[in-house]
């Protein structure tokens, strides 16, 4: 088991294959494996980002803590989201975070607390030097979380599956 990610009100578990296995399987039995209560609409990008985990974690288990994360609303033990990074950190030191929280919990700093968690974890390992984050090319309130966090507004991309984006990074 890898050492989960701790906030003030989360705690983020790293995904392992047995337990991106259990998510793809279903709420019930993530729900029954974890002994935590998850909400029927927690996923909002379905079920193939953890698949695309899996299989990353599959052929390079040693980069299993560069992947997928859960969030567990501790005072609750109630999963609220996921988040994690888009793999272990490149030939230049960077990693991208990426972070969703659940429709009733938004709007009362859970992304924000995520990404903190996310974002410091990522910092204090010697290989990482940057990280970064995407954002659709509109003020938004992901453009906001990555702003309390510190990253800093980079460049506009044009993605060939997602369309416009802003780009936004913080370096050690």
């Amino acid at each position: 088991m890898y050492p989960s990610i701790e906030t003030n009100r989360l705690k983020l578990i790293c995904c392992t294959a047995e337990l991106l296995e259990k998510i793809i399987e279903g709420n019930e039995a993530l729900s029954t494996f974890l002994n935590v209560t998850v909400p029927d609409d927690w996923m909002e990008f379905g079920s193939a980002p953890f698949n695309y985990s899996l299989n990353k974690i599959r052929e390079h288990p040693e980069d299993t803590p560069w992947w997928t994360y859960i969030a567990i609303l501790k005072n609750e033990n109630t999963l609220i989201g996921n988040g994690g990074y888009k793999g272990p950190p490149d030939e230049k030191g960077m990693v991208e975070i990426g972070y969703a929280v659940a429709p009733g919990y938004r709007l009362k700093g859970y992304a924000t607390e995520m990404a903190k968690g996310l974002l410091e974890n990522a910092l204090k390992n010697s290989r990482v030097k940057s990280v970064i984050a995407h954002t659709l090319a509109q003020e938004n309130a992901s453009a906001g979380v990555l702003r309390k966090c510190g990253l800093q507004w980079k460049e506009e991309v044009n993605d060939p599956e997602d369309g416009l984006l802003w780009k936004w990074e913080i370096r050690k």
